[in-house]
């Protein structure tokens, strides 16, 4: 490759330039140099402080132009590329030029992303965010022995014994992406596993999740009982409440044990069912009943009171039920829960084959 750019070098300068800049990387990259010596000799080509970032593990690196760690905070960067990895993006790299972008910066941002992804190929951590599904489907499944699930969970990347959480979501996010969100530091995995997004760490922060996403999570217990209260908590999820720990739920979680039939028969929930041809009903008794205010209500559906007061007057003929008593509103609730599962039902079919 040096040769190579030695005989371009009478061509155009930017060319003479790339072609130095490839021959540079590929020295790099035959020495096998890590993350750190990286952005060491990056910054000193590039003359400014270089940054590298990946996303599973939270992990950044920023050097100076004469090899020391970067001041933070850091400045703006001025240009990024992606580091990816068997078609995922488990990273960033940039510059901080404090001027505009210089004629070779994508070059080299190009090649240092290269690199990088090499070194995280060769030195660790776990390659990428994205498992394989059926190692996943492994690890979360009931029927797996303890010895598979073992051997399934070490081939993922977990140590031995370490309390996992699992998370059911479902987002329009990259799963990889909302997984890097969710467990910025430490060993993370994620799959799609019957058309549910799986995300398995041992720490997990559901709050960072993409603003789009609904989500369960599972307790700090064995994988597959953790997927079971994951999957269980992302059916209760709604508009209003996105996120559901299996742990706030409670005696509620025994309305997803129910067989479909008993529930679809019940009075109450029949009455909602009717009431759902009117999506606009459905969302003032929703609002009406998490409120037990009419005014409140009101405000938050920014409708005049007396607007609502005619809804509600309508729902209560439909549900004959009286909202305005405690035992009213709390039957209304759960039938509006119980119907809510009816129509989001577990993987496999209905709220419950038992």
């Amino acid at each position: 490759m040096e040769a190579l750019a030695v005989r371009l070098s009478g061509m155009d300068p930017y060319v003479d330039g790339a072609m130095r800049i490839v021959a540079f990387y590929d020295t790099l990259m035959r020495r096998r140099v890590d993350l750190p010596a990286l952005g060491r000799a990056s910054s000193a080509l590039a003359e400014c402080v270089v940054g590298l970032r990946l996303h599973g593990t939270g992990r950044v690196v920023r050097v100076t132009p004469d090899g020391r760690p970067a001041a933070t905070p850091s400045a703006p960067a001025s240009t990024t590329a992606p580091i990816t990895l068997d078609e995922e993006e488990i990273g960033t790299v940039w510059l901080e030029r404090p001027g505009p972008p210089g004629p070779l910066d994508e070059v080299l941002l190009d090649r240092l992303a290269l690199a990088a992804a090499g070194a995280v190929e060769r030195y660790g951590p776990a390659r990428t965010t994205m498992a394989d599904p059926a190692l996943v489907e492994l690890a979360i499944s009931p029927d797996t022995d303890e010895t598979d699930r073992a051997r399934a969970l070490r081939l993922l990347g977990f140590p031995a014994g370490a309390p996992l959480r699992v998370l059911a979501v479902r987002t329009r996010l990259p799963l990889d992406r909302a997984a890097a969100l969710v467990c910025p530091a430490g060993p993370v995995k994620a799959a799609l596993v019957n058309d549910v997004g799986v995300i398995l760490a041992t720490t997990l922060d559901p709050a960072r999740l993409p603003p789009d996403a609904r989500a369960g999570l599972g307790g700090a217990t064995t994988p597959d009982r953790s997927w079971r209260q994951a999957r269980t908590a992302l059916r209760f999820t709604g508009p209003r409440e996105p996120l559901v720990r299996h742990c706030d739920l409670g005696a509620l979680a025994l309305l997803a044990e129910l067989p479909a039939e008993t529930v679809r028969h019940n009075p109450d929930v029949a009455a909602i069912a009717r009431l759902a041809a009117d999506p606009q009903d459905l969302e003032t008794l929703e609002t009406y009943c998490a409120t037990g205010s009419l005014r409140r209500a009101a405000e938050l559906l920014h409708l005049h009171h007396s607007s609502v007061a005619r809804r509600l007057e309508h729902i209560t003929r439909t549900l004959n039920l009286d909202l305005t008593t405690p035992t009213g509103r709390l039957r209304a609730q759960l039938a509006l829960t119980a119907w809510r599962l009816l129509t989001d039902p577990p993987l496999g079919g209905t709220v419950s084959d038992s």
